[in-house]
């Protein structure tokens, strides 16, 4: 009987240090992060700058995967049916993790229940822009313009339901007009259809628009966050010109699927906490318009409450600007 124990006793020593063992090792091979768009935009860039250096950090490769499609519902869902064991996450944002949770009759996922959190990385300002012969220089004015020719005007967007639209939605809401919207496949093919005179407002991540607005192909009206970005630091807020409430931003921070073991959610986090401290990726980050959130805002533990948060904060502007559910 006492051999028994001391076999039965044994066995489980040995399962806790491999236990222990394997979490140590975490990560023993390569990693997949899906970005649920193209390459290219935004959160492409912010991916895939981080989990470069998170590579690094880690010392195995972390692939950056882009599964496009349904306004990153494709890519996003294929991440929380992943295995759970830490070499699968997602690159998630404002609008996988919060839009599209009010603007599909049928979420085909739950980012507050599906996903276990990993850090919230960036945030990017999103900015008013007009055509440059649009006969007003600030948003007061194109108030008044917009209730003297709403028959005639038109904003842009990359998508019905998207975060530009919604940008640009709430500000004609505010202003009580109607405007014709017009969705692109992309931001850049939006502002090129303004650059020729073809387009009248536009609501893109101030990044894309900002050498357009230096070169003075399209003009800035506002930037659509609560305080000024360091990327545009003379543009007033909507709020300064009498708008306020207008929420325009765009927030870039990556997710695991729910069940991940916690050892592995640890080291993913600490890898990309310390890529953010980085001096060369806070440099790549600030050239592309993109703020660093303050490490207090970048632990797990915050980033499980600001997503329940932000599907509710989107949920009643979308509510709000009329857009039905896909």
């Amino acid at each position: 009987m006492r051999l028994a124990r001391r076999l039965i006793a044994s066995a489980f020593l040995i399962a806790a240090h491999a236990h222990a063992s394997a979490a140590q090792e975490f990560p023993s091979r390569y990693i997949t992060a899906i970005v649920p768009f193209g390459p290219g935009n935004s959160v492409d860039i912010v991916g895939r700058l981080l989990t470069a250096r998170m590579s690094e950090l880690l010392g195995q490769q972390i692939i950056v995967e882009n599964i496009g499609g349904a306004g990153g519902s494709v890519g996003t869902t294929r991440a929380a049916r992943a295995a759970p064991d830490g070499y699968t996450i997602v690159v998630g944002g404002t609008d996988t993790f919060a839009q599209n949770q009010t603007l599909y009759e049928k979420p085909p996922y739950n980012p507050a229940t599906d996903f276990a959190p990993i850090v919230l990385a960036v945030i990017q300002p999103m900015v008013l822009v007009a055509r440059k012969d649009l006969p007003v220089t600030n948003l007061r004015e194109l108030v008044t313009y917009m209730k003297a020719n709403q028959g005639k005007m038109q904003f842009g967007s990359s998508g019905i339901g998207g975060a530009t639209h919604l940008a640009c939605a709430q500000i004609t809401l505010a202003a009580g007009v109607n405007l014709a919207h017009v969705p692109y496949r992309s931001a850049a093919a939006g502002i090129q259809d303004m650059i020729s005179g073809n387009l009248d407002l536009y609501c893109p991540v101030a990044a894309g628009a900002l050498p357009n607005i230096e070169a003075g192909s399209i003009k800035a009206l506002a930037i659509l966050t609560e305080e000024r970005s360091p990327l545009m630091p003379q543009m007033p807020t909507a709020g300064e010109q009498g708008m306020p409430g207008i929420q325009g931003y765009y927030w870039i921070g990556l997710f695991a699927p729910a069940g991940t073991p916690a050892a592995a959610l640890a080291r993913l986090s600490t890898s990309a906490n310390e890529a953010l401290e980085t001096p060369t990726i806070q440099a790549r980050m600030k050239d592309i318009g993109a703020s660093i959130m303050p490490p207090e805002q970048r632990t797990p533990a915050y980033l499980k409450k600001f997503v329940p948060d932000e599907i509710a904060k989107w949920a009643a502007i979308i509510k709000a600007s009329g857009v039905a559910p896909k």
